[in-house]
């Protein structure tokens, strides 16, 4: 295409181009884009040069990565919507290095863009296996455009799954009860109206239907289910599930009571591209149940832990994602990792090389300590706060740290606030 004249039609040939490819693979048909006769020939000429400066015999996944970059920008500056398909990388890849899908099936109920499969098959990869003979993929997505733009994802990376179409709150497309080693997702936060009637008789939904109008314990409950009994989950939630109340309270004594919560980290604001509030990343293990981990909760607080970005944005290093990750490791009684140079980190927090709880970082609780809590899963309850030494103060960061934990208590707050407004206007609409 490269060879073809200024005045030809080159939208039309790059649409025919797109066909040929989605011909030669079946996992792409109806996926790519063919609405490039939209732009003008300048443009459609300048982007074939450019691709075509690119070495076809480039090493490493350089058209994955191409794609990832381009898709991270993409959903920045798209915003809300952006945080519809696009899940930072950072928090990924701290899911996946905390349940080392090495082999095995990997569901997610809310695939987006497939992040969560490519940074499984980089973790993979980089412990020098095979993704694509250990790793089978399944994921379900409402949203057509989100499809096509996971499947490009996967097809760009060398991966192809399983990926179909549909609202996971109604469609169990993959019969995925006990089905998968693994569940990893970033679901949406406090989604309500989802007619609950429709799920009485659905098994997903072990532990019955919360009273409440919000969809969290929802969708904790597909990953729970979802799980054979040695699998492990890992997925993105609000903070306010940690804590919430009522009926969604009695779901979570529930999970934890069957010995399935395994490690709870806090994240700090500002990783996600739509919105300012930090969240809770969960995980669960099914297959800790056989181990001297089974009344026990490693409660991990990571928000304090962050690279800046810019003044809008954070994320982790690779080191600070293994060295959280490591921390994980050592509570299970596994060998740490230094692959990303977290050594330094390690010796500073474990210099025994063994686990330990450390004031402000990490802490492992018993049932009977978050029973004595409420049932509580907000890990700041358990880690408590680093001592620091009087000669260490530093007031501007002291007042920066404060400050945004009231920018974050804020947030909080006005989200209850509205929460309990709307809760009170339904109690006043049935009486």
């Amino acid at each position: 295409m490269i060879q073809l004249p200024e005045g030809g039609n080159i939208g039309a040939a790059v649409n025919d181009a797109m066909r040929a490819i989605e011909a030669a693979n079946p996992d792409l048909k109806d996926v790519l884009p063919k609405t490039y006769n939209r732009f003008e020939n300048a443009l459609l000429k300048e982007l074939l040069k450019t691709m075509n400066s690119i070495p076809m015999d480039i090493e490493g996944d350089a058209f994955g990565k191409i794609y990832e970059y381009f898709l991270g920008h993409f959903a920045m500056s798209e915003g809300q919507k952006g945080g519809e398909f696009f899940t930072p990388t950072a928090i990924v890849r701290l899911i996946v290095a905390i349940i080392e899908p090495f082999h095995g099936r990997i569901f997610d109920p809310a695939n987006g863009s497939c992040g969560m499969f490519v940074q499984s098959a980089h973790f993979v990869a980089e412990h020098q296996k095979n993704p694509s003979a250990d790793l089978s993929l399944f994921g379900q997505e409402k949203v057509s455009e989100t499809v096509r733009l996971g499947k490009m994802n996967l097809a760009v990376h060398g991966l192809a799954g399983d990926i179909r179409q549909g609202n996971t709150y109604y469609e169990d497309l993959h019969r995925c009860v006990g089905r998968f080693d693994f569940v990893m997702a970033n679901p949406p936060f406090n989604v309500d109206r989802v007619d609950k009637d429709r799920l009485k008789d659905d098994p997903r939904f072990p532990f019955g239907m919360p009273r409440t109008d919000n969809a969290n314990y929802l969708w904790i409950q597909v990953f729970y289910s979802a799980l054979n009994n040695t699998g492990r989950a890992g997925f993105v939630m609000a903070n306010s599930a940690s804590d919430a109340r009522g009926s969604e309270l009695d779901i979570r004594r529930r999970l934890i009571e069957d010995r399935a919560v395994d490690v709870m980290v806090a994240v700090g604001s500002n990783f996600f591209y739509t919105v300012t509030l930090p969240c809770t990343l969960w995980f669960l293990d099914k297959g800790k149940r056989s181990t001297d981990r089974a009344d026990k909760v490693l409660f991990i607080d990571a928000r304090h832990i962050y690279r800046q970005i810019d003044r809008a944005h954070r994320d982790w290093t690779p080191a600070q994602i293994e060295f959280l990750a490591n921390i994980a490791r050592l509570y299970r009684g596994d060998d740490p990792e230094n692959l990303h140079d977290s050594a330094a980190l390690m010796a500073e927090h474990f210099p025994e090389g063994v686990y330990a709880d450390v004031p402000g970082l990490c802490n492992v609780a018993a049932i009977a300590d978050i029973e004595a809590q409420g049932w509580s899963l907000n890990p700041g309850r358990y880690v408590g706060v680093a001592a620091r030494a009087e000669d260490d103060f530093d007031f501007k960061e002291r007042l920066e740290e404060q400050n945004e934990e009231l920018e974050i208590l804020n947030a909080e707050g006005r989200e209850l606030e509205e929460r309990i407004a709307e809760n009170v206007l339904k109690l006043l609409e049935t009486e």
